[in-house]
């Protein structure tokens, strides 16, 4: 009977050790998961953003808009307060800073300015001559056919074809067809090149060395 009685204060000891150690964790401080994130005192909520009507974005973002000087006018006109915060901080930037800003709001998407297209080159019109290469050797020189914006590698090789002969292109405007053919080419260029007009081209004769 006493031993049953001892036993059973032993098993009563142990479950109160166990009890203890749960409420008392001796392992290392932890901290929440998850902390309170909310602002400081003075700020309400929800919070109320204000959105201009002329971009559709919260006015302080107006700024970065192309029609910037639109946003202005009607942030002054409809919230004169705002309008005022706004301005604040721009009262110390200089011009230069300004101009600045105004370039890089105006640069396109990537971050590089517009590319100045060059001017097309006026048709200067087309001149035949014609020289004696060698002793005895006749070769038609055109010049004047890429001012039409015609290729001439594509204008060599149908002479070629056409005159069944040798035809290249020996300078940035010049093409050189072996054989006298200027009385072909009056008609041949204006119905293959419909933007060369008769009246365009000019006879220069025969060149002298």
């Amino acid at each position: 009977m006493c031993g049953c009685i001892l036993y059973q204060l032993k098993i009563n000891k142990r479950y109160k050790m166990a009890e203890t150690e749960e409420a008392t964790p001796t392992g290392p401080a932890t901290k929440e998961f998850l902390t309170d994130a909310r602002p400081e005192k003075g700020i309400k909520y929800p919070i109320t953003v204000i959105y201009c009507k002329e971009c559709g974005l919260p006015c302080e973002y107006c700024e970065y808009h192309p029609n910037y000087e639109k946003c202005k006018v009607w942030i002054e006109k409809n919230l004169p307060e705002e309008f005022e915060r706004l301005m604040a901080g721009k009262e110390g930037e200089s011009d230069a800073d300004k101009l600045d800003g105004e370039k890089k709001k105006r640069q396109t998407r990537g971050g590089k300015g517009v590319m100045k297209t060059k001017k097309k080159a006026e048709p200067k019109g087309v001149k035949m001559s014609t020289a004696t290469r060698g002793k005895k050797k006749k070769v038609t020189i055109v010049v004047g056919l890429a001012s039409y914006e015609i290729d001439l590698k594509e204008a060599s090789k149908f002479f070629a074809n056409r005159f069944s002969c040798g035809s290249s292109v020996t300078g940035d405007d010049e093409i050189v067809i072996q054989g006298d053919c200027k009385d072909d080419l009056w008609d041949i260029i204006p119905e293959k090149w419909s933007q060369v007009e008769e009246d365009d081209i000019d006879d220069l004769g025969e060149l002298k060395k």
